[in-house]
């Protein structure tokens, strides 16, 4: 049971392991081994506390072209109940709306168990010891008992995938849950309306995406996380965007990119190279497609790919949106 609930831990393929966590949103039901989504945070629940004026969490745009209409919402992975309600904005703009967008669709666990035999996993008879030295192998064999977890049960993920599944557990040990995230509330207020739902990426392509990191890289992506882990910066990153977010202030939002990006460790680079620099303009491109189906788009997709000169709305507005920031 302790093996499954950590394939079931939330992660995502979203700064530094925790970042990933916050920037991708992969979580699958029955493998839910979910590859690394930086709106991830691990925070003390005990040491968090939610302004009671927070009503405008994230960011809100109001985006139009060509009579095409849309709304572009920043989102976290994960949660709390005390989350909601959301802002009345928020609200009108879900009634407004005819059709969700997300990263994702999480309820698809075929596609991510798919996506994790594929991308995820080593091939039978292979063993991660056999791609990572010895004294890596005993830090993440440390790591693993202390949450009750095998290394001979996991030996066939990859160090990535170890590494943002131990950074979700991290997050529900503190209290935040994807059936509290953001995503699950739209995803669930789409189907009660009856509204369409449309994905900007597919689990495949967000597991391919951390598997281009090479051995070398993927051990120091794991040690970079464990180091994370051992220190408690983690915890300071995930309060830093959970208290951003909640408060909806320009300023924390637009301080929490450099945050995520800074630094020389493998970790802050894939974030900056691949989580955002690659991937905020093929979503670009992509919500420009969706949008042209001539239905009004709710569109929720992890913070910080609306944050910075490389931000979704930034680069909406350079295809011709008229981008209107609602709050």
């Amino acid at each position: 049971m302790l093996v499954e609930n950590f394939l079931r831990a939330r992660g995502a393929v979203f700064r530094s392991c925790l970042m990933s966590l916050l920037l991708v949103g992969t979580t699958a039901n029955a493998v839910d081994m979910a590859a690394a989504s930086v709106e991830y945070l691990p925070l003390a629940a005990a040491a968090y506390t939610r302004p009671l004026e927070a009503r405008r969490q994230g960011a809100l745009y109001r985006i139009t072209r060509f009579g095409q209409v849309g709304y572009l919402f920043g989102t976290v992975h994960v949660g709390t109940k005390e989350f909601y309600p959301l802002a009345p904005e928020v609200s009108r703009a879900l009634d407004d709306a005819s059709q969700l967008v997300v990263e994702l669709d999480t309820r698809a666990a075929d596609a991510f168990r798919l996506a994790l035999a594929r991308h995820g996993s080593y091939r039978p008879g292979q063993h991660i010891a056999q791609h990572i030295s010895a004294p890596s192998l005993a830090r993440l064999t440390t790591a693993l008992h202390a949450v009750g977890i095998t290394l001979a049960s996991v030996s066939h993920l990859k160090p990535w995938l170890l590494a943002n599944q131990l950074m979700g557990l991290e997050l529900e040990r503190s209290g935040f849950e994807r059936t509290h995230g953001l995503e699950t509330f739209l995803l669930a207020n789409a189907q009660q309306r009856g509204n369409a739902v449309a994905e900007l990426e597919s689990a495949d392509y967000q597991f391919a995406m951390f598997n281009t990191l090479s051995d070398s890289d993927a051990e120091r992506y794991l040690l970079d996380a464990l180091d994370e882990l051992a220190n408690g910066s983690s915890l300071r990153k995930a309060k830093a965007v959970i208290d951003a977010w909640s408060s909806g202030n320009a300023a924390a939002l637009d301080a929490l990119i450099a945050d995520a990006t800074e630094g020389s460790s493998v970790m802050s680079d894939f974030t900056r190279r691949m989580l955002l620099d690659k991937r905020n303009p093929e979503m670009a491109a992509r919500i420009e497609v969706i949008m042209g189906d001539g239905k009004t788009s709710f569109i929720g997709v992890g913070l910080l790919h609306l944050l910075g000169a490389n931000g979704l709305p930034r680069l909406l507005s350079q295809r011709g949106y008229q981008v209107e920031r609602m709050y």
